[in-house]
């Protein structure tokens, strides 16, 4: 059956059906009034989501365009910045800062362990000129599954007292809280295909007043992504360059649901999920990557022993429409990952894991028949 696919992937992840209502609308001048209505109540909104009463600002970009704005915006050439990498997107921002001609020093760990805050804080407690200018990290590491502690990391940081955070929040921001003003996180970037619930094409940077401090001596090139306009025509109600109309329209949806459900519950949500999805995975006897206590509420990758990952994949997409995501780098085609981010909800977990089981029986693991989906309904009947 056609148009049938269930994406089960960290992103894109499912668009709710108003909010493609709202995406089909006919397009509006981005010069008028009405538009300016509309950026008006995205940012109030955005503000909400992210906790705070500074700057968010909305690019036409994806999550990699968002952290690009936040690394080059506040940044120097040669300066000395930390990347904290334990996945494919840490080493990103670490390519990226040296694309720019930055002095990158790494903090490392495995795939599939968290960061350890004591490392990074022993690199800035040796830091005793302070000529650290930012620390860089992924807070949920979609990859590998494994949710970074930020809270921990962005103390040490404040210790420092001169370099800046800067935080990949592009699938923990509307899955977990991240409270921007309450811990002092100077710049974080997301992006829409992700907990927004709507298609890929938008990415968000949430700037602090130590940041913006940072910016007026930071001499990295800039001109679409400079931030300083997009805050100059943000506070305005508008945008400094064409936006897309439609993800715009797709946006003010989405954050409009995502008032009606409130930040708690949406946060509770994705926890349950988190939960439910390790606990059937790992009833079926299928290893995660990575342990409990430091799972992301967005994606768990599953690493089976029996079969082939990429087999589990294909099955799943032929057989049941099912998507899910594979491994990177040197994990591909040794795990699978489910999302569970976004428009997701518990039947959306219960069919996933019932195919899943299908899927392993179909290509002859041994398995208990019944064992994850009874895992996941044990989760949610605790509520």
């Amino acid at each position: 059956m056609n148009d049938k696919q269930m994406l089960m992937i960290p992103g894109p992840t499912p668009v709710p059906a108003r909010v493609l209502q709202a995406m089909a609308k006919h397009p509006i001048g981005h010069r008028s009034g009405a538009y300016n209505a509309i950026q008006a109540e995205v940012t109030a909104h955005l503000k909400w989501l992210h906790q705070t009463e500074h700057d968010v600002m909305a690019l036409t970009v994806s999550g990699t365009g968002a952290m690009e704005a936040g690394i080059i915006n506040f940044l120097s050439p040669g300066d000395r910045v930390i990347t904290c990498c334990n996945g494919k997107f840490g080493d990103r921002w670490a390519e990226i800062c040296t694309a720019y001609g930055l002095n990158v020093e790494k903090v490392t760990a495995e795939w599939g362990k968290p960061l350890n805050p004591d490392d990074v804080r022993a690199k800035l407690q040796a830091d005793t000129a302070k000529d650290i200018k930012a620390v860089i990290l992924t807070h949920s590491e979609t990859s590998t599954g494994v949710l970074n502690d930020l809270e921990a990391i962005n103390a040490a940081v404040k210790e420092h007292g001169t370099a800046l955070i800067m935080v990949d929040a592009v699938t923990s921001l509307g899955a977990i809280s991240v409270p921007i003003d309450a811990w002092g996180l100077d710049v974080v970037a997301s992006g829409s295909q992700k907990g927004y619930m709507i298609p890929p094409g938008l990415g968000f940077v949430a700037v602090g007043p130590k940041a913006w401090a940072a910016y007026e001596t930071a001499t990295l090139p800039r001109y679409y992504l400079d931030l300083g306009k997009y805050r100059k025509a943000t506070a305005k109600d508008t945008t400094p360059f064409t936006p897309p109309v439609n993800l715009v329209f797709a946006l003010q949806a989405a954050l409009q649901m995502m008032r009606e459900e409130g930040l708690e519950a949406i946060f509770a949500r994705h926890a349950r999920h988190q939960k439910a999805t390790r606990a059937a995975v790992q009833a079926l006897g299928l290893a995660t990557l990575g342990a409990d206590d430091c799972a992301s509420p967005a994606v768990t990758a599953v690493m089976p022993t029996q079969v082939d990952a990429e087999a589990i994949r294909k099955t799943m997409n032929q057989k049941f429409d099912i998507a899910l995501a594979g491994g990177q780098d040197h994990l591909k085609g040794k795990l699978f990952r489910i999302g569970h981010l976004g428009f997701v909800c518990d039947r959306d977990i219960i069919t996933a894991i019932a195919a899943l089981e299908a899927t392993l029986q179909n290509l002859g693991c041994e398995i208990t028949p019944g064992a994850g989906v009874g895992a996941a309904a044990a989760v949610f009947a605790q509520g």
